[in-house]
């Protein structure tokens, strides 16, 4: 699969996860990050994107601790996001 392709599928996924709150978080991090994004950190995200939202959201809100798989600089970004701006 191509990496437009790859983004394109991501990003869907990342913006329909069930709640608007994990909405905002998961698919606003990918927003803001995608762009810049190499294979590695696209597979780290499709990876994570398996995992339950309240373990997402727990991890980047520092509620929960995070598994090392998830542990590295993306989860720091992550983590770092003071907020998702909401289209209205």
């Amino acid at each position: 699969m191509n990496r437009d392709h790859r983004l394109k599928r991501l990003r869907f996924r990342a913006w329909h996860r069930g709640t608007k709150e994990a909405d905002l978080l998961i698919g606003g991090f990918f927003d803001a990050h995608s762009a810049s994004w190499n294979d590695e950190q696209i597979a780290w995200y499709e990876i994570l994107l398996e995992e339950q939202d309240v373990d997402i959201m727990g991890w980047a809100i520092g509620s929960i601790a995070v598994p090392s798989q998830f542990d590295g600089p993306m989860m720091a970004q992550m983590k770092a996001m003071g907020y998702v701006p909401i289209a209205e």
